[in-house]
């Protein structure tokens, strides 16, 4: 038999709350962190706004030398999961520390000092290049900060997704606790793209909203109005552990992680199947891993980007899988308030899943004045409240990813 996998803890940075603390109470008020960009000058850009995050001092979390060595995006990851950590009251040390493992992915890596130090090499240079930007620049180095801070010795990895990173690194974490190459896996994603390049590139491949005089209403998933997504930044991290371990050591449990599901449209780089197919099979590969079925899912996060084809695709795709229950089931996307966090973005949402399940209410849907499918309720405006028994999670990526990830309730 598989071994059981529960959720003892969560930490997480976003631009509406930098704890799970804070995000939380952003959700559930609908609150935005979407406004015109202020760390760089965006002027002759076409879209000049992104989901930043404020306030954030790396220092809180490492060293000085520590923060110096990293991208920002692995200051987040690392941030992300020492709160974790903390919240799941685990000690990394001794013979275990063998057991714990680090899948810490990111969909675009290095960007902000890849950029910086580039112009450095233009300006000034190569031999005024920093020493840190080869290893600070790679995919996995999220996962060996974590790694080196926490003194976690077993499987270590980034599973790169695109927009999906964060959900694959979460069910590969999952897998290897099942099958018994660890007890226990810090998983999750980190990203922080909101650079010249990173806006140039999403810019030309008209990916992002233009709704550049009204930014908290620039989201809109699911809105027949939408006109593209909203760059945003930060990290989610969760303390994947076999059940056994939490219980024996006191652990609370949170969730218990049941199904995961992963598949490939084979189709198009950036381009998702108009068919669907790829989002289906995950989700029905999720429910099949569950040992569950559509109708003992009580909510859903979707991926709702905010673009054209992604959210008329993926609620098609809901309701292929789900049936007549599609039109009962609240679904809602948080990008609306936090935009698009990429190779984050599923690690996030399926933190603001466990804590729906938590505290029974379902956040809104900013911005969904006009659903283009009238059938299905996105819990548009205002959070509600639900008995939440299970929930699934969906993530969806550049290169035709899909991953979808069920939790539900722990029963002993």
């Amino acid at each position: 038999m598989k071994r059981r996998v529960v959720i003892t803890g969560f930490g997480l940075l976003t631009p509406i709350g930098k704890d799970p603390e804070a995000f939380w109470s952003g959700l559930v008020a609908g609150k935005s962190g979407v406004r015109s960009i202020t760390r760089f000058d965006p002027s002759g850009y076409p879209t000049t706004i992104a989901a930043e995050i404020d306030g954030f001092d790396p220092l809180d979390y490492m060293d000085r030398k520590e923060a110096r060595r990293m991208d920002r995006f692995a200051q987040y990851g690392l941030a992300a999961a020492r709160q974790a950590l903390e919240r799941s009251g685990l000690k990394i040390e001794g013979q275990e520390a063998e057991r714990v493992g680090v899948m810490v992915g990111t969909g675009s890596g290095g960007l902000d000092m890849i950029q910086r130090e580039y112009a450095r090499v233009l300006t000034q240079g190569p031999n005024r290049l920093s020493p840190y930007l080869a290893p600070a620049m790679l995919a996995n180095m999220a996962s060996g900060e974590i790694a080196v801070a926490t003194g976690a010795r077993g499987i270590s990895a980034a599973v790169v997704t695109a927009c999906a990173t964060g959900s694959s690194c979460i069910g590969e974490g999952m897998r290897a606790i099942q099958h018994g190459t660890a007890d226990v896996v810090l998983a999750g994603g980190a990203e922080a793209p909101i650079t010249p390049l990173g806006l140039a590139a999403f810019s030309k491949i008209r990916a992002l909203s233009r709704r550049n005089d009204d930014p908290q209403r620039a989201c809109r998933p699911f809105d027949r109005d939408r006109d593209g997504f909203v760059a945003g930044e930060g990290a989610g991290v969760v303390v994947l552990e076999e059940a056994d371990h939490a219980r024996r050591r006191g652990a609370t449990i949170y969730a218990e992680l049941v199904g995961y599901g992963s598949s490939t449209d084979a189709y198009h780089i950036t381009a998702p199947d108009p068919e669907g197919a790829g989002a289906v099979r995950a989700m029905r590969l999720a429910f099949a891993d569950a040992g569950m079925t559509p109708d003992q899912v009580d909510y859903i996060n979707a991926h709702g980007t905010g673009t054209r084809f992604n959210d008329a695709i993926e609620a098609a795709a809901i309701k292929k899988v789900f049936g007549e229950r599609a039109r009962h089931i609240p679904i809602n996307s948080i990008k609306s308030m936090i935009g698009h966090l990429l190779g984050a973005a599923g690690a996030v949402e399926l933190i603001a899943s466990i804590q729906a399940l938590q505290h029974g209410i379902i956040p809104p849907t900013l911005n969904c004045d006009h659903p283009e499918d009238s059938d299905l309720d996105f819990v548009p405006h205002w959070a509600r409240r639900r008995d939440i028994r299970a929930a699934m999670s969906n993530s969806f990526g550049f290169g035709g990813h899909n991953v979808s990830l069920i939790i539900k309730r722990w029963e002993e």
